[in-house]
């Protein structure tokens, strides 16, 4: 028996970010689930990996900053699946640094991928997602959570705190169109961003290791961990949930 039998296979899935940690482990979860989902990133060869050995998984290189990108990744998915229920807005980057040194460029790098990215493409997608009673989906960070401060990722930190208004703003608006809106706070996860984000291998895992001994299950979380929960809150029978920013950290905004 496989595993979507207890489910409704076949849904058309956009996940952006998905050549690495969080995005692919979604995009593998939903692929094994039965559904058909279209990855977006900037990297063909990580979208590659992120595919292989799973045939309902298709891939876009695309430029979620470019201003042609929304309707491009959502005409794509279309094309490509006939119909489109579930969005994943989980693209994201981060410039960490002190208030005083954020340039413009950098600023408006982090706000156009993590903001403006997903207005744009939830906007594009929303006719399709009502169509079909679909769910959007929203990545943010436990960091930005309640009052919680988050000093030299100022900026990062207030992108995601924006994401998570549009969660519950969107969740009321979209409501009468049958489509749910909700969205997961992530903890510290082992996916590489900081690598990406520039620091060195030795510093990551110092960082990573600081933060599994301050949380309070003792550990950091795993991309899985995290695709579990899309994979969860976007089934039918997860229907009455809307409007919820889930944290899944670990504790560690509790403390």
């Amino acid at each position: 028996m496989s595993e979507s039998s207890d489910h409704a296979a076949g849904r058309g899935v956009i996940v952006t970010g998905g050549g690495t940690g969080i995005g692919r482990a979604t995009a593998q979860a939903l692929a094994r689930r039965g559904d058909r989902v279209l990855v977006v990133g900037r990297t063909e060869r990580t979208l590659t990996e992120t595919a292989a050995d799973h045939p309902g998984i298709h891939t876009l290189t695309a430029d979620l900053t470019d201003p042609d990108a929304a309707g491009l990744i959502v005409d794509t998915a279309l094309r490509a699946f006939g119909r489109l229920d579930v969005l994943v807005n989980n693209a994201g980057i981060a410039v960490p640094g002190p208030a005083a040194q954020v340039d413009r460029r950098s600023a408006t790098a982090q706000i156009e991928v993590n903001l403006l990215a997903p207005i744009l493409l939830t906007q594009w997608a929303l006719p399709a997602l009502a169509e079909a009673g679909g769910t959007v989906v929203n990545l943010s960070s436990a960091g930005s959570l309640g009052r919680r401060a988050w000093p030299y990722l100022s900026v990062y930190g207030a992108s995601k705190a924006a994401l998570d208004f549009l969660t519950r703003t969107w969740a009321v608006e979209f409501a009468p169109q049958g489509v749910r809106v909700v969205g997961i706070a992530a903890g510290v996860v082992a996916t590489g961003m900081g690598i990406r984000s520039g620091s060195t291998p030795q510093e990551y895992e110092g960082f990573l290791d600081r933060i599994g001994k301050a949380t309070p299950l003792g550990r950091v979380g795993r991309p899985e961990e995290i695709a579990w929960w899309v994979r969860q809150l976007t089934d039918p029978e997860a229907g009455y949930a809307t409007g919820t920013v889930l944290a899944v950290d670990g504790g560690l905004s509790l403390t």
